[in-house]
């Protein structure tokens, strides 16, 4: 009968034991992979993102104060300013509104039959009808006072024309592109939008008007209704957007101070005149 010992020859003393270190050899391979399937496992990428927002605040802290920033300085860097937002939210506004309003932009628009109308109205606000008439009438005043009001506001018109140049040539923002350009005797810079010259010259007029000339109410009221339809067809013509015409009847308001200031009396300019010559 052959002796148990002679079935397991591996137990003997002499032998080496070589199965032991196949199975330790693939224990080793076995872990190597499972730590490689756990980087790219999704669910292990989940329980990674969904880690505690404290940890990740210390990490990104310790970080921070590696680096020499703090996490104020980090969130300021990142978030955009309050000022930055509202001004673009403003300009989608003034845009929108702007382009809902632009109703007699065209020939075909809601308001199409009302055009004509409007680039009347655009016509009474232009800077050449207002310098003749106002030459005209200085030059037809009887009266030295009639000459030097018809004289302060003839310099006022050509302030309101260099003023508002100035400006859109510095700003050059363009006209609404629902504008079509069969505007009246433009110049280089009237392809720019902002100020509105039609506006800063009403808004001016309007004050002055009313300031030097002795109206009825009836007529005063119709000078402020003039002021406003001029700056409301400006948006309807698709001319300015909201913004330009807010603007520009501001600037005009200005302008007619600065008028007030600058007041040239008939002995300031013969005083001019004689010290000229």
């Amino acid at each position: 009968m052959p002796s148990p010992k002679t079935k397991n020859p591996g137990r003997s003393g002499g032998s080496p034991v070589v199965g032991s270190s196949n199975d330790r050899f693939e224990f080793a391979s076995l872990n190597k992979s499972l730590l490689q399937r756990q980087g790219s496992d999704p669910t292990t990428a989940r329980l990674r993102a969904s880690e505690s927002p404290t940890r990740r605040r210390g990490s990104s802290s310790s970080t921070g104060s590696a680096s020499g920033q703090g996490p104020e300085e980090d969130g300021i860097r990142l978030n955009p300013s309050f000022i930055r937002v509202a001004l673009s939210s403003l300009l989608a506004i003034d845009l929108w509104m702007s382009k809902r309003l632009g109703v007699c932009a065209c020939e075909d628009s809601s308001w199409g039959s009302v055009r004509p109308l409007m680039k009347l109205i655009e016509i009474s606000g232009h800077g050449i009808p207002w310098l003749a008439g106002t030459a005209y009438c200085m030059y037809k005043s009887d009266s030295a006072a009639g000459q030097e009001v018809m004289l302060n506001l003839f310099i006022g018109l050509l302030l309101d024309l260099i003023l508002v140049g100035i400006v859109k040539a510095l700003v050059r923002r363009r006209r609404p592109s629902h504008n079509r350009m069969d505007m009246f005797a433009t110049f280089s810079v009237d392809r720019y939008s902002f100020p509105s010259g039609h506006a800063t010259r009403a808004a001016m007029c309007g004050r002055f008007v009313l300031a030097h000339l002795v109206l009825a109410a009836p007529l005063r009221v119709l000078v402020q209704l003039w002021v406003g339809t001029v700056g409301l067809s400006r948006v309807m013509l698709g001319r300015h957007n909201v913004t330009d015409v807010m603007f520009g009847f501001w600037m005009g308001y200005c302008q007619y101070n600065l008028i007030e200031m600058l007041w040239i009396s008939p002995q300031t300019l013969q005083g001019l005149l004689g010290y000229v010559v």
